[in-house]
């Protein structure tokens, strides 16, 4: 018998969009491989106080104070949209924390290391390039666009979320496997409750429209301008998610009383998804495709900067998604996309290869 495989995954504690990808892909491969031996780290703390500084300390500023949205912006365009400048900060990325993060990885000796975050992406790809990794590597990627960083020559295997998203993360990382799969969100999400069943789950109206608004894990962008909007819409029944933003739900909470339903982070996003009409959501990324699986008609909205920015592009050019740049747009594009079709993407979704067995079967 075979030893059994050690898979190395690799995650950072900024909002919720790479810790739950790592979660649910470690427990696909435990499910598919119960010997195997599946360790999530954090790379925060890993890689040295620059990423820290950078990733955790000045976005956790940035978001969601609209005083400093400029400078995340700012930032963005410099180190990662133009090409000399993108150059130097990966360079300066991998000389700052390529020789933390190789030590991290020998002293746990993978067969396999798995990153689904970026930053931590671009050094495994120069520690392959450069030999001094010999682990195999493997970008897992929950965004539609602005792929820089999550992208990267070197790896070994690129796993995208999207379809979509392939032809860019070639154009990137150059030659290579690039796989499409499922597996990196809760499976659920792949064979979800009629809308009629998850509305009688949640005691939801089962005619009326239902809608979503989200500020993704840290419950960021103009949540309450959008909640404003929805709760105009004839009838409707919206539900805000503050994410783990304690302050943002005390807010809305004071100000829609009784008015509007505020969860905090919700585990059970396949069948609240399934419930709604529409998700209106600010950070772009694997919430958005969420939605499509369930047949939630997913609107971007609240925090189009940076890198959502392009994923915004994206959506439009693509057609995945209705995009609104203001309040007003917001009303008209929530008015279009509740007589949108309900159009599930799951049943498709469900035939892409899973993640966690390319992932084995690169560990041999």
């Amino acid at each position: 018998m075979s030893r059994p495989p050690r898979v190395l995954v690799l995650t950072a504690s900024v909002g919720a969009g790479h810790d739950v990808p790592a979660r649910w892909l470690a427990r696909g491969i435990q499910e598919r491989r119960p010997d195997a031996s599946v360790e999530i780290v954090d790379v925060l703390g890993v890689m040295g106080p620059l990423v820290h500084r950078v990733a955790e300390d000045a976005m956790r500023r940035t978001f969601g104070s609209d005083r400093l949205h400029w400078v995340f912006d700012a930032q963005y365009l410099l180190f990662a949209r133009a090409a000399p400048l993108r150059a130097l900060g990966q360079n300066a990325l991998y000389r700052s924390a390529g020789s933390r993060l190789l030590a991290e990885v020998q002293r746990r000796r993978p067969d396999v290391v798995v990153s689904v975050y970026p930053a931590a992406t671009e050094v495994l790809g120069r520690l392959r390039r450069s030999r001094r990794l010999d682990a195999k590597a493997v970008g897992a990627i929950t965004d539609l666009s602005s792929l820089w960083y999550w992208a990267s020559r070197g790896i070994d295997l690129h796993l995208v979320a999207h379809p979509e998203s392939v032809p860019e993360v070639e154009s990137i990382a150059g030659p290579g496997r690039v796989e499409a799969v499922c597996g990196l969100y809760d499976e659920r999400f792949l064979d979800p409750p009629a809308s009629a069943e998850a509305r009688g789950l949640l005691s939801l109206p089962p005619a009326d429209p239902v809608i979503v608004v989200s500020g993704g894990g840290w419950g960021v962008g103009d949540v309450t301008g959008a909640v404003e909007v929805c709760r105009a819409e004839p009838g409707a029944t919206v539900l805000a998610l503050a994410g783990t933003n304690a302050t943002l739900r005390d807010r809305l909470e004071r100000r829609f009383a009784g008015g509007v339903r505020v969860l905090p982070f919700v585990e059970d996003m396949p069948t609240l998804l399934a419930a709604a009409d529409v998700l209106v959501h600010s950070t772009a990324g694997l919430t958005v495709l969420e939605a499509l699986l369930a047949g939630c008609r997913p609107i971007s909205y609240g925090w189009g900067i940076a890198h959502i920015r392009l994923n915004d592009r994206a959506y439009r050019r693509l057609g995945l998604a209705r995009v609104a740049g203001s309040r007003d747009e917001l009303r008209r594009e929530l008015s279009l996309a509740l007589r949108d079709p309900r159009e599930p993407l799951a049943p498709s979704f469900a035939r892409l290869p899973h993640a966690a067995e390319l992932v084995l079967e690169l560990a041999g």
